[in-house]
């Protein structure tokens, strides 16, 4: 599996397009926990990613997400933008100078985007925050990459991790943010954060799976 610039690209606008169809979602369950901002806020973010990358002429993947990193960090309030912002910014080095990337450039990029948000956001796993969603995903793919298993299926995987991080965030405490000022009043709540996580990888997979069956 290799994913070219225009394919990069037509995949952010796929993301753009869920996070929009996902707005009230998302901000609901900020509602219940936070400030109520996180789906107005990714949508106006994401909303302004779709229009940057369209009037980008570059082939060069890197260049398309450090903009796209950047982007977000100008228009998403919250603590959101520095930490998406700082996770595409960080994928970006990893394919600097790539007109194509594969599987492996994916696992990386995750790794490092990361990496990323545990610098600027200084939490960890089971902080109840999008780690909770994103790393298990992580590993779930890195394995299924380990294991030689066809990229679609390692993407599935990856997706259902998320998912089931997304479950967790239900059952603890949050730690971090807003939300931690409830205590345990935030049991019973997903983490806005790793849903709106688990929502981007599930459109990379879903994505790349239609892509595939082309």
């Amino acid at each position: 599996m290799s994913l070219t610039s225009n394919q990069t690209i037509f995949l952010l606008k796929e993301i753009g397009r869920t996070i929009e169809d996902n707005k009230t979602l998302l901000t609901e369950l900020d509602g219940a926990i936070g400030d109520g901002d996180h789906g107005i806020n990714m949508n106006k973010g994401f909303a302004a990613v779709v229009k940057k990358i369209d009037d980008m002429q570059t082939e060069d993947i890197g260049n398309i997400l450090k903009t796209v990193g950047m982007t977000l960090v100008a228009n998403v309030g919250g603590a959101s933008g520095p930490l998406y912002g700082t996770a595409f910014i960080k994928a970006a080095v990893i394919v600097a100078g790539k007109k194509e990337i594969n599987l492996d450039d994916f696992v990386k990029m995750m790794e490092e985007a990361i990496e990323g948000i545990k610098m600027r956001g200084k939490a960890a796993l089971g902080d109840k925050t999008m780690l909770d969603a994103l790393e298990p995903a992580y590993n779930s793919l890195n394995e299924a990459v380990k294991e030689n298993l066809p990229a679609v299926d390692a993407f599935k995987k990856m997706t259902e991790a998320a998912f089931q991080g997304v479950k967790y965030t239900e059952e603890i405490a949050a730690k971090k943010g807003r939300a931690s000022y409830l205590g345990d009043r935030s049991i019973g709540h997903q983490d806005p954060g790793a849903v709106s996580s688990y929502l981007i990888l599930d459109t990379v997979y879903k994505t790349i799976k239609k892509m595939v069956q082309r």
